[in-house]
């Protein structure tokens, strides 16, 4: 018995030690490197670098080695990208859970960005179903430079031509997230109730667009300023959230999409019809350790006690679901809102700008 005791204790200690390593790796910030030797005939471009993690201030605006298409590639040259949440998370290392993949101490990744839109240059030899020439939009990391590469078969499509590549680069993460929330989390259809929290965001004005499209009744909250900006945008109701909290109203509604997070879960619970869905996509900072993320586990926590569903949701990019948002906004059906335009060596300033969370619609970075 007493081996039996110390063999237990033993293995407590050195899972208590691998614990208090995984997060002193997890938290610790490495310095930032100096920029890499290129080799002397490497053709260059610009792109957005960073070698250590913190605030907008570690990013550069350098040379780096111009990419070249492996077989089942294409070369885009970049014409705009989009600023996202998940870049700044991964440029500041926060919440720690997200070093698991960008790298501990330091990015293991420099390059920043995914949402792009731009020409293509030159393709793989297997490559079929593009060309140089095409005009197309995508997500792939390393999206804020002057060339990204970007396999055939994942999430690049051709950019519609009622479009600007400002506009077609602002559309992937956003759009592909409002999209899966509605139609496969939420099983959105025509006639219900929804209401949508934070609807002049960059994620809020493609749900809204969205949510009328697959002929749902649409309430939209936003604060004073962007009231006429979500009526345009189709909602049938807006709640300004400066006069008034949507979660002491009267209505209740079959699905609600939060992209804020700014209420306890149990006040939302009262505004859900008695079977209705909380899809939880944006939520506050509670801590560098887990951020959105611990009120996301709360949410699974408190589903399975109550009638209705509350589900956190991350999405997936994808070139089947690209191509939808792509014939939505060719047949007029979908508009993305830009609220800011900066240059790519000016990306630092339109993260910080993003950072403050006052963005109507999305903040695109244009390529010169």
């Amino acid at each position: 018995m007493k081996l039996r005791y110390k063999i237990l204790n033993v293995i407590l200690i050195v899972v208590a030690v691998g614990v208090v390593s995984l997060a002193f790796s997890l938290s610790h910030d490495s310095p930032c490197g100096a920029a890499p030797s290129l080799p002397a005939n490497a053709k260059l471009m610009k792109a957005i670098v960073y070698r250590c993690y913190g605030s907008p201030d570690v990013l550069r605006f350098e040379d780096v080695e111009k990419p070249t298409p492996a077989d089942d590639q294409l070369l885009v040259k970049v014409h705009a990208a989009s600023v996202n949440p998940l870049d700044w998370h991964y440029m500041r290392g926060t919440p720690y859970l997200v070093r698991t993949d960008s790298g501990f101490g330091k990015p293991t990744d420099p390059r920043l960005g995914v949402d792009f839109a731009g020409t293509v240059e030159a393709v793989g030899k297997n490559v079929k179903r593009f060309k140089p020439g095409d005009e197309v939009f995508g997500g792939r990391d390393g999206a804020f430079a002057e060339y990204v590469t970007v396999r055939e078969e994942r999430a690049v499509v051709l950019k519609p031509g009622n479009v600007t590549f400002e506009q077609a680069a602002s559309v992937p993460i956003a759009g592909i997230t409002a999209l899966q929330a509605l139609r496969d989390k939420g099983q959105i259809h025509p006639g219900q109730k929804v209401l949508i929290n934070g609807a002049s965001g960059g994620v809020g004005t493609f749900t809204v667009q969205l949510a009328k499209s697959f002929g749902a009744e649409v309430t939209g909250v936003c604060s004073t300023r962007n009231v006429a900006l979500v009526q345009s945008l189709g909602a049938d109701h807006v709640i300004d959230y400066t006069r008034e909290d949507f979660t002491k109203g009267g209505e209740r509604y079959d699905l609600i999409v939060d992209t804020v997070g700014n209420h306890p879960l149990l006040e939302y619970r009262r505004v859900l019809a008695p079977k209705g869905m909380f899809i939880l996509i944006g939520a506050p900072n509670e801590g560098r350790w887990l951020g959105g993320v611990s009120v996301m586990l709360k949410a699974m926590m408190l589903s399975p006690f109550v009638s209705q569903q509350f589900v956190p949701f991350l999405a997936e990019l994808n070139q089947k679901d690209l191509t939808v948002l792509g014939d939505l906004m060719r047949a007029g059906k979908l508009t993305p809102v830009i609220d800011r335009r900066y240059k790519l060596s000016e990306a630092p300033a339109a993260i910080r700008y993003l950072e403050q969370g006052h963005a109507r619609g999305k903040v695109v970075i244009h390529v010169e």
